[in-house]
């Protein structure tokens, strides 16, 4: 990967997953947001990625919405369990609240999950390991797809 995300979009991942937020095409997928406000798209040709999310299209890293389709396309790890932990979060607010402080977001988030007893020690053991794999991926973050010369 040619810039790696925040490892805090793994969580993001997680949870429009858990929320089935996803629905995949072909070679393009619909992300629905956590807030259910905006809708997302991903495309890709072979291992080339591009997604209409901020984070993709302005920053050129995998975004929530890339990260999510490479976990249900088997590319990354994918532990639903892990994933049920971040059902029914509104990220849109999170981060607001937060002040795009992902860290902040995440670290209200396990809190909450230590508060409801869950591991946690896990559940970042979990994330870590898909951060691993997103750091030797072979993929590249595109603005179009369609530019793509083949």
């Amino acid at each position: 990967m040619n810039k790696l995300p925040p490892i805090q979009k793994i969580h993001e991942a997680y949870s429009s997953i858990a929320d089935n937020r996803i629905e995949i095409a072909g070679n393009s997928a619909k992300i629905i947001s956590s807030n259910r406000a905006k809708e997302y798209s991903v495309h890709w040709i072979d291992n080339i990625y591009s997604s209409n999310d901020s984070a993709s299209y302005w920053q050129s890293y995998a975004g929530y919405p890339i990260i999510a389709v490479l976990m249900l396309q088997g590319k990354l790890r994918l532990n639903r369990e892990i994933a049920n932990y971040f059902k029914g979060i509104n990220w849109t607010e999170l981060n607001n609240k937060h002040k795009r402080k992902y860290d902040k977001a995440v670290e209200e988030i396990m809190e909450k999950l230590q508060e409801e007893d869950v591991n946690c020690e896990a559940v970042n053991d979990e994330i870590n390991k898909v951060f691993e794999e997103i750091k030797i991926l072979d993929i590249e973050i595109k603005r179009s797809v369609a530019k793509v010369t083949r």
